[in-house]
Order: C-alpha cells, then sequence, then structure tokens
C-alpha cells in the first residue's frame, strides 16, 4: 500500500463472520460437510448420467453440464472460506481477488444460462414432442452449452475489466465470504459512477433475460399442460419439470434478494447469510432435488447402490 491518507489498496484483508467468532468453528464443520456433500453429489450425478444410456437425452445433458458448473462455482468459493474461518481472515492480493471475482461470475452466469436452456427445453419436449428429437439434436444441444460458456465468459470478462480499473483506497477489509461486487464497490474512491453502470447493466443482461426465457418458457408449458383432458396427464407431466422449477426458484430467489433489491438498512451480516445460500448451499442442494424428484434417477441410484453392495459381497 501507499502511504498518506488516501492510502491505495493492493491487497485485501477478507474475513467473515466477525461478529460471531464463536461461530467459526461450528461453521467450518458445516461448511466443509456441505462442500463434501456438493463433490459427491454433483459428481455421482454426472457419472449416473455417463453409465446408464436412459440418461443419454438433451434434458439430463445439460444436468451434468449444470452438475459440473456447480461443483467449479462452490469450489471457486467455499476452500478458501475454510481457510478464513480457521485463520480468522486472510491477506489476499488484488490479482488473486480478481481472479476469484472472474470465476465466480464465470460459472455463475453458466449456471444461469443453463437454467434458461433446460426451460427451453422442457418446453420443446412439452409443446413440440413431435419435434423434440429435430430441434435437440446432438448438435444442437452442445451449440446451446457453447453458447452458454462463451457468453458466460464474456460477461464474467467485461464485469471483472470494468470492476478492478477502480481505484481501492482506505480501509482493506472484505468483511464478506468472498471478494464479490457489493463489498468492493464499498471500498472504491474516486469516480466510479461509469465503471459502476457498465456492471449493472451487464448483471441487468444476463440475470433478467433468463429468467425471461424461463417465465416465457413455463407460460407456454402451462397452457400445454391445461389443453390435457386427463388431469393425471396434466399432473405427470407438469412433474417432468417439477425439479427444474425448484432449482430455478432457489438459485435465482437467492440472487434476486442479494443484486436486485435496495441495499438501504440491510446487515452486512444478512448479506452474507443470503450469500451462503447461493454459493454453499444450491450447489449441494441440485442434485437432491433432481433425484428425490425424479423417479428415474431414484431407480438408477437404488439399482447403482444394490450392484455395489453385491459386489462388495465375499
Amino acid at each position: 500500500m501507499a502511504g498518506g491518507n488516501d492510502t491505495v489498496v493492493t491487497e485485501f484483508f477478507l474475513v467473515a463472520f466477525t461478529e460471531h467468532p464463536e461461530w467459526r468453528l461450528p461453521l467450518f464443520v458445516v461448511f466443509l460437510s456441505f462442500y463434501l456433500f456438493t463433490l459427491l453429489g454433483n459428481t455421482g450425478m454426472m457419472v449416473l448420467i455417463r453409465k446408464d444410456r436412459r440418461f443419454h437425452t438433451p434434458m439430463y445433458f445439460f444436468l451434468s453440464h449444470l452438475s459440473f458448473v456447480d461443483i467449479c462455482y462452490s469450489s471457486v468459493i467455499v476452500p478458501q472460506l475454510l481457510v478464513v474461518l480457521l485463520e480468522h481472515g486472510v491477506l489476499i492480493s488484488e490479482a488473486r481477488c480478481a481472479a476469484q471475482f472472474f470465476l465466480f461470475t464465470f460459472f455463475a452466469s453458466i449456471d444461469c444460462y443453463l437454467l434458461a436452456i433446460m426451460a427451453y427445453d422442457r418446453y420443446v419436449a412439452v409443446c413440440q414432442p413431435l419435434l423434440y428429437a429435430t430441434i435437440m439434436t446432438e448438435k444442437d444441444r452442445s451449440v446451446l452449452v457453447a453458447g452458454a460458456y462463451g457468453a458466460g465468459f464474456s460477461s464474467a470478462f467485461i464485469r471483472t475489466v470494468t470492476a478492478f480499473t477502480l481505484s481501492f483506497c482506505g480501509n482493506n477489509e472484505i468483511n464478506f465470504i468472498f471478494c464479490d461486487l457489493p463489498p468492493l464497490l464499498k471500498l472504491t474512491c474516486g469516480d466510479s459512477y461509469t465503471q459502476e453502470l457498465v456492471i449493472i447493466v451487464f448483471a441487468i443482461f444476463v440475470m433478467p433475460l433468463c429468467i425471461l426465457v424461463i417465465l416465457v418458457s413455463y407460460l407456454l408449458i402451462i397452457v400445454s399442460i391445461m389443453q390435457i383432458r386427463s388431469p393425471g396427464g396434466r399432473t405427470k407431466t407438469f412433474s417432468t419439470c417439477a425439479s427444474h422449477l425448484t432449482a430455478v426458484a432457489l438459485f435465482f430467489g437467492t440472487l434476486i434478494f442479494m443484486y436486485l433489491r435496495d441495499n438501504s438498512g440491510q446487515s452486512s451480516e444478512g448479506d452474507r447469510m443470503v450469500s451462503v445460500l447461493y454459493t454453499v448451499v444450491t450447489p449441494m442442494l441440485n442434485p437432491l432435488i433432481y433425484s428425490l424428484r425424479n423417479k428415474e434417477v431414484k431407480e438408477a441410484l437404488l439399482k447403482a447402490l444394490n450392484k455395489s453392495k453385491a459386489s462388495g459381497k465375499p
């Protein structure tokens, strides 16, 4: 750091839950458990989809990528958070902070796009069943996923470059669980209006665009379902979308609460608790949501477990 009253910040001291030091060890155990479940659940989902031919379909192709992104997404945040809790804070360089912000934005953006793509996939499956195989070819679904990764990279790159051209001075303490935008903006000095505007525009572009695709897709799905005369048929058709709707509500619900609300009067402690939901809890719950609410996945899991037990017998 440079000397003087306007000290230029080149390193950040990352801390979390400083108001409750007695929480550190219990939170370490909880977050470590959640992270291990995230790795186990999402890896298991990817292996299951790859090995069982029943899951070689567009929906599960997208789900396997969602599981992969959730592992990466969680791994960007949780290991460092565990170190912060153990060591009562970590000093990180501006470059390392920028790298974490970029990776978080990259994987979070891909998550948004994948959930939107999966909603479109459900729309085609329910509303255009005869054309589903033609529309969702192997090439087309690969292009959609590649587009999600490309759009995520572009958004993350522009937001990161814009955010870290800001000047940081004075206090270098980030009382948050990772290098995220809201706590970083509190450390800026000088005129940052243009940069903040670019960052906000890209945030508004990604999230509402994905939500719009999801809402329109499910509106058309509901209209199509209501035209089914059999109540049993309506229930069965809608149940195929229930898992995805639950994942969408959990992911976007917490992000909207965090980023698209009025921050006035909100405590940083409350912000941290909300951030835990979308960075730690959601990646862990997604494989549970898709397995517990999906009969085919439950049957495949039971089959795999029984096969594992049988092979373990002498």
